[in-house]
């Protein structure tokens, strides 16, 4: 006999995918609820067709499984498990290698390293335009508990979650869990930011059954060869629904002029204070970078519009305007 489940890719390596089906729903499949081994059909073998985080159709029969003590084993080497379909994807990352991701949490120190806000508007800008819900983290606000205020209130002005965090996830700590139980279930999400921003001291306080893996992905992240690395997803317990973290360093090394992110007609729209301005310039074509009549400009004037997040657009405007086209 044949069955279908559907099923989140959780890792890759090797042609082989790690696969966590879901309960389904209507008529149950042996396999619901269980992480199996599969192969992927056809034309998906081909090298970087599938991702992880894409939700896909796997179908197997009864060698690929056994019933030992009433409780269903898939078979531990993948027999008969086959990968059979992509389904409809929210979005698709270049690098990271990744799909479907819902939440990033861009995270910045308050002090040691000083914070680079191009760098952290840069990020944003990019999680905008692939549908991906940015929340800024400040860390280390025990270290310049002033600066931790200030761009806590700057990204909150600019239509973000922000929270500020000691070490110990003090102060902002207990709204940042909160947010994480109420927002993340059933969904995606991973952290970015430099090496040394505290990161891993953060996850581990907020995920701490993940304290293996996070650790592994710290002291990996530090070696500094990220860009070769797989990504790779973990369960988020205590959640209302499944969830996952994904492990993607790769978030701290974005290169426009390199990937192919977006043009500089899109800029304007990842920046979300932004919009209620757009269309109300005098001139149709207004870059909304010098233009007399502005009202991006405008609005930067009257304090509705940070000026440093204004900065980050002109310097990523600036790189856009030479990217070529092909």
């Amino acid at each position: 006999m044949t069955y279908q489940s559907i099923g989140r890719v959780v890792r890759g390596v090797g042609g082989r995918f790690t696969v966590q089906l879901g309960s389904g729903e209507g008529t149950v499949m042996p396999l619901d609820g269980k992480t199996v081994v599969a192969t992927a059909r056809g034309a998906l073998h081909r090298r970087g067709e599938l991702l992880v985080g894409d939700l896909v159709k796997v179908g197997y029969d009864d060698s690929s499984f056994l019933s030992s003590g009433g409780e269903i084993l898939p078979s531990p080497d993948g027999t008969a498990i086959v990968i059979e379909e992509i389904c409809e994807r929210k979005n698709a990352l270049i690098r990271p290698p990744m799909a479907n991701l819902d939440v990033l949490f861009v995270t910045f120190a308050a002090a040691s390293p000083e914070p680079v806000p191009e760098t952290v508007d840069k990020l944003i800008s990019i999680a905008e335009f692939h549908r991906i819900e940015p929340v800024v983290v400040i860390t280390k606000r025990e270290l310049a508990p002033e600066a931790a205020e200030k761009w806590k209130q700057l990204y909150t002005l600019s239509g973000f979650s922000a929270f500020a965090v000691g070490r110990n996830c003090e102060d902002d700590g207990e709204a940042l869990g909160a947010y994480i139980r109420e927002h993340l279930g059933g969904r995606i999400a991973a952290f970015s930011g430099a090496s040394g921003v505290g990161k891993s001291t953060l996850m581990n306080r907020l995920f701490p059954s993940l304290s293996l893996e996070t650790g592994e992905i710290s002291r990996r992240i530090e070696r500094g060869k990220n860009t070769t690395r797989r990504v790779e997803l973990y369960a988020i317990p205590a959640l209302a629904q499944d969830g996952f973290l994904a492990d993607t360093p790769g978030f701290t090394m974005l290169d426009f002029e390199r990937f192919d992110f977006f043009d500089k007609e899109d800029l304007p729209e990842t920046f979300r204070e932004f919009r209620p301005y757009i269309g109300e310039c005098r001139f149709t074509k207004c870059s909304h970078t010098k233009e007399q009549g502005c009202a991006i400009l405008e609005a930067m004037r009257r304090g509705e519009i940070a000026a440093s997040r204004h900065q980050s657009f002109l310097s990523l405007y600036e790189v856009l305007k030479k990217k070529t086209k092909w």
